[in-house]
This record gives structure tokens, sequence and C-alpha cells, in this order.
């Protein structure tokens, strides 16, 4: 299965929420490249961003399944190659 290069864009704004983000984010942890989270305390949201590497079906699961959680959002930009 070919895989893309990919960043994902999560905020979560819910913090009760986050437990669960990290844990999808733990059950993909192969594919993932690096992570960068930023807690934006005067907007009460954080920030994370996501570099993957990773079959585009495994990828768009992973972003599908973080945005259906309560307070959260997630999009993600593919590479074209």
């Amino acid at each position: 299965m070919d895989k893309r290069v990919a960043i994902m864009a999560i905020i979560v704004q819910n913090r009760e929420s986050a437990e669960s983000v990290n844990a999808l984010l733990h059950e993909q942890g192969d594919y993932i490249i690096g992570r960068m989270g930023l807690p934006y305390k005067e907007k009460n949201v954080n920030i994370i961003s996501i570099a993957l590497d990773a079959p585009q079906d495994v990828i768009n699961t992973l972003a599908g399944k973080i945005g259906e959680l309560d307070g959260v959002s997630a999009k993600t930009l593919f590479s074209p190659i």
C-alpha cells in the first residue's frame, strides 16, 4: 500500500477530550514522523500539529476519529508526492 506524507492540524477546545486524542495518536504512533503541541491559554485551546507518513486511508480514518471527539477539530494536508 502506498504511503503519503501529510500534516494534520488538530485544535482541542474541550480539555476533557485531550486524553482521547492522545490515545488515538498513540495507536498510530508507527506512522507519526513528529508532533508539536502548543497550549494557547489565552484562548483556552490546545493546538497540535502532526507530521505523518502513512497510507492515505489510515490518515483519513485517524482524522475522522479525532474530528468526531467533542470539542476537537482536525484538518489534513497531503503532499503531492
